[in-house]
């Protein structure tokens, strides 16, 4: 659905570091780098995440990231809290969404609510 995603965060230098080793168990890689911050993708997706720097205090979203297994969700959630990101969800099944939505769910660095969720098949 989308092409990239554009957010900005005023901790810059810090979130990077958040989001690479967050992102890193789900295949997320640096495309490029220049700037005005720092773009982000999985290596054959056309979709990317656009991280911009500012001076302005930042107004909290929710990124919700593709897992492709419940493993890839706890590499997530591990690699995300030891980057410095704050529990808001340990890993597990979410029925209030759906009986097939596990995720996990930490606050990075500019209180961003960042998700890692994998959608059961069906049988």
């Amino acid at each position: 659905m989308f092409d990239h995603v554009v957010f900005s965060v005023s901790h810059y230098e810090e979130a990077k570091a958040f989001f690479l080793k967050a992102l890193a168990p789900l295949g997320v890689e640096v495309v490029s780098e220049g700037p005005l911050g720092i773009e982000l993708c999985h290596p054959d997706s056309p979709s990317s995440l656009c991280i911009r720097r500012t001076e302005q205090k930042t107004h909290h979203l929710h990124l919700a990231f593709t897992a492709h297994s419940r493993q890839q969700v706890h590499d997530f959630y591990a690699a995300a809290l030891q980057a410095g990101g704050q529990d808001n969800g340990a890993p597990g099944w979410r029925p209030q969404y759906s009986g097939k939505y596990y995720a996990a769910f930490v606050i990075g660095p500019d209180g961003h609510n960042i998700e890692a969720v994998y959608h059961e098949p069906d049988e």
